[in-house]
């Protein structure tokens, strides 16, 4: 008879088990617990995502700091990864950074190398991200030298997808306003598709995800143009 693990180690057990189960796409963790692959159907919501792969989001980002620049002008998208590469910019940075995501302006506000513009819209509550006409004509005067882009999904037959039209419209004038595009996507993310598309993996020059994805897929996107950091 195999001896009872102790009490100590329960829930030690339990988080290794939901990282096996998130890994495999059977689940989703979130703040407590976990939700059903299925429940993915709609958006979830940004507490939701923030403790979704949190390891992994944390090992992108900070893989992404060796994407700034020394000195320049940023794009920083709405989404968990993306804002924690915002909590981790250094204290000697001196950027331009324009987002229309509140939790990003919110760790960059008081960030005193960081000039930071805000662009306005219509506020959706699930993301806590600027959209609409106002967002659009913002991003549509500006060239940023690089944007940080967050997704929903990615493939190379689905592209680049998110839930909802008026993000995606958003996403989309973001990578006509930079110079130099780099998607920072949880593996889990691969061979997701939702409801609206805004642009196509060969739109990408990096893709920083983690080690999770698979050898094929990495070729595949690769082969799409893309070049691929595993961390």
């Amino acid at each position: 008879m195999e001896p009872t693990p102790d009490a100590g180690s329960r829930p030690e057990t339990v988080r290794r088990d939901l990282k096996a189960l998130d890994r495999a796409g059977l689940v989703r963790r979130v703040h407590g617990g976990a939700i059903p692959a299925g429940r993915l159907g709609f958006e979830p919501d940004l507490a939701e995502r923030e403790s979704t792969a949190a390891d992994e989001k944390d090992r992108i980002a900070h893989a992404a700091l060796a994407e700034l620049p020394t000195t320049g002008s940023v794009i920083l998208d709405a989404g968990s990864t993306v804002a924690r590469l915002a909590a981790e910019l250094p204290l000697d940075s001196e950027l331009t950074v324009v987002t229309h995501a509140l939790p990003v302006a919110a760790r960059l506000a008081d960030h005193p190398g960081i000039d930071l513009h805000l662009v306005g819209g219509r506020v959706r509550h699930r993301t806590r991200a600027a959209v609409d006409a106002w967002a659009l004509r913002a991003y549509g005067e500006i060239r940023a030298d690089i944007v940080f882009l967050g997704t929903n999904g990615f493939s190379p037959d689905g592209g680049l997808t998110t839930p909802d039209l008026a993000e995606a419209a958003v996403k989309r004038t973001l990578v006509a306003a930079a110079r130099r595009v780099v998607l920072l996507a949880d593996s889990a993310k691969h061979g997701q598709e939702h409801f609206a598309r805004f642009g196509r993996l060969a739109d990408i020059d990096l893709l920083i995800t983690d080690t999770g994805i698979a050898p094929g897929a990495r070729a595949a996107i690769e082969a799409a143009g893309t070049e691929v950091l595993s961390v």
